[in-house]
């Protein structure tokens, strides 16, 4: 088989792989708190004998873009926004998660939740007991007003963490995770904005020149490929000759 044939190709699977992170990106562009996709590829030579000129794109798992989204005041008491970086840590289907999301909701049974997910606090998943009112400090820190009373009272905290671009990756329901499947320690220097929203990191015209370029690497590796085909149908009539 040519050689050119193992870049044309794993070129081509990167390239279509690409393009679905990149359409899953506008696809969320109105979602809040979420965090773009980066597809990410290395080249990768083909081991085994007499394969050292061959080489092929080998398809590494995805990053997550940290910049910042805009954040816009809802007003709703229940409603958080991460000023900077850090993540809200919620209990996900395989254990301890995060995320930008922040229009959390109180369920029948006084959990607190965000996407379905509890949200955990200083000693597990939050559970709020009926209140009149209630307020998010810049902390984290829950406080209620009570019925029957006019102060509000501190009752837990919310669980905010940090960690760099390079250390988290998303699971398969979306989530923040950490690479090493460490759970993350709260990080006190996190700071949120009660009232406030974040909207998507995505950048439309980011995403439509990446899906432009994409389509015309995808049009090349196709081009290669029938080059390749073509020169080893014509090294095999020589060959037959």
């Amino acid at each position: 088989m040519d050689a050119l044939i193992y870049t044309a190709m794993s070129g081509a699977e990167r390239a279509l792989n690409a393009q679905q992170v990149h359409a899953n990106n506008l696809a969320n562009m109105e979602t809040n708190g979420f965090r773009a996709n980066l597809e990410l590829a290395t080249s990768q030579a083909v081991p085994g004998y007499g394969y050292d000129d061959r080489h092929m794109g080998q398809l590494q798992s995805s990053t997550v873009v940290t910049r910042q989204g805009t954040i816009k005041e809802t007003g709703r008491e229940l409603d958080v926004a991460i000023t900077g970086d850090g993540y809200l840590a919620v209990q996900g289907p395989d254990g301890e998660a995060y995320t930008r999301a922040g229009a959390m909701t109180v369920d029948a049974s006084g959990a607190l939740t965000v996407n379905g997910y509890p949200v955990l606090g200083d000693g597990g998943p939050i559970v709020l007991p009926e209140f009149t009112s209630i307020s998010i400090g810049k902390d984290g820190t829950i406080s209620l007003q009570n019925p029957g009373q006019q102060q509000m009272q501190p009752v837990d905290k919310l669980k905010l963490v940090k960690a760099d671009a390079t250390d988290i990756a998303k699971n398969e329901a979306g989530l923040i995770v950490s690479r090493n499947g460490d759970t993350l320690p709260a990080d006190p220097t996190v700071v949120v904005q009660g009232g406030h929203l974040e909207g998507s990191n995505v950048s439309a015209v980011e995403e439509m020149i990446a899906t432009m370029n994409l389509n015309r690497s995808f049009e090349v590796q196709m081009k290669l490929y029938k080059a390749a085909d073509s020169m080893t149908d014509t090294g095999n009539r020589l060959v037959g000759a």
